[in-house]
């Protein structure tokens, strides 16, 4: 086994180029704890470090045969970290602005929009509900606002379960289309389950 503490930096990049796995082992050595202090002093996390010094090592094997170092292999090393760093609170900003737009807490308040858009649709509704041949009418009140089970209106207007059904079916076709004009699907529900 070769003695490779004695190299230089430069020639142990050299060596790692050439895919030498003890001159890999040897810069991991030499650099792990100056590279895991540098990135600890911005995380304060021994986790987060480690992954980070780890994933610096993986990023060195793997792009070793194409690796240009312009200064000193430190130099190279504390650079990559930096960026490892940097690009880590950067992912963890993004997560966290995602995490934050999904938390009701500081969702959007619509309620007054909300409200105001409800009253304006109930009082239309109700425009609309008087507007019916007085029959249907009364069955789709009796229905909707008392919510009285078919066989029960028939029975308290004289008149047979499939007239009920008849009413309650052309009440709401006709307000559907007098009712075009707010087409949100909450008014279809409104309409035929309240």
């Amino acid at each position: 086994m070769r003695n490779l503490k004695k190299l230089s930096d430069m020639e142990l990049c050299a060596l790692l180029v050439k895919s030498d796995n003890q001159a890999f082992e040897e810069i991991f050595n030499r650099y792990w704890s100056v590279l895991y202090s540098a990135a600890y002093k911005r995380l304060k996390s021994h986790e987060k470090t480690e992954e980070i010094v780890q994933d610096l090592f993986t990023l060195l094997w793997s792009k070793r045969e194409n690796i240009q170092i312009h200064t000193s292999l430190s130099g190279y090393l504390l650079t990559t970290v930096r960026y490892l760093v940097l690009n880590h609170f950067q992912k963890e900003s993004v997560r966290e602005s995602y995490k934050n737009s999904l938390d009701p807490a500081h969702a959007y308040d619509n309620s007054t929009e909300d409200t105001i858009l409800f009253n304006d649709l109930k009082r239309n509704l109700e425009k609309e509900v008087n507007n019916l041949p007085p029959q249907c009418r009364s069955v789709y009140e009796l229905s909707r606002n008392q919510h009285i089970v078919n066989h029960e209106i028939a029975a308290l207007l004289s008149i047979s379960e499939k007239t009920v059904e008849g009413h309650l079916t052309k009440a709401i076709k006709r307000l559907k289309v007098r009712l075009k004009t707010h087409t949100s699907s909450i008014i279809i529900i409104v309409i035929t389950f309240f």
